[in-house]
């Protein structure tokens, strides 16, 4: 059985031993990496890889790099440009940017929030650097 985030938070913020807290909650804390979220897409959608790096508009080395995990911590924007690549909905794209360490997608900010439209509505990197580049926001990609 899962324990929701806001249990295990009230958990830790209360309790006065944490490697007993953390040997008893070991199981609910995220280890996934950035490569297996995104290998386990890929699979899971039956995804190759090089049509992704086309439609992200991004450079092989690049990206190779991210999906074998050798390119720890790729920029937020490159991060995008394969959610748009492999065609994420906005909960995948979120869960990418948690896993990666980066801050969620969020309505308020101009530019979040034209990428939160773009995924919404499934355009492509380029048609979301164009409406990005008609609001004056700095691009994706």
């Amino acid at each position: 059985m899962m324990k929701d985030t806001t249990k295990l938070l009230e958990e830790l913020k209360q309790c006065s031993d944490f490697k007993k807290f953390y040997n008893e909650n070991s199981q609910y804390v995220q280890n996934t990496s950035l490569a297996d979220y995104l290998n386990n897409i890929i699979e899971k959608k039956k995804l190759k890889k090089a049509e992704i790096i086309k439609k992200a508009e991004i450079s092989e080395v690049y990206a190779y790099q991210i999906f074998s995990g050798t390119r720890k911590r790729p920029e937020r924007n490159k991060l995008l440009c394969l959610a748009f690549g492999m065609e994420l909905n906005l909960d995948e794209t979120q869960e990418l940017l948690k896993i990666s360490g980066y801050s969620q997608l969020y309505v308020k900010k101009p530019f979040d929030c034209i990428v939160i439209y773009a995924i919404c509505n499934q355009l492509t990197v380029v048609d979301t650097n164009n409406l990005l580049y008609d609001y004056d926001l700095e691009t994706i990609g």
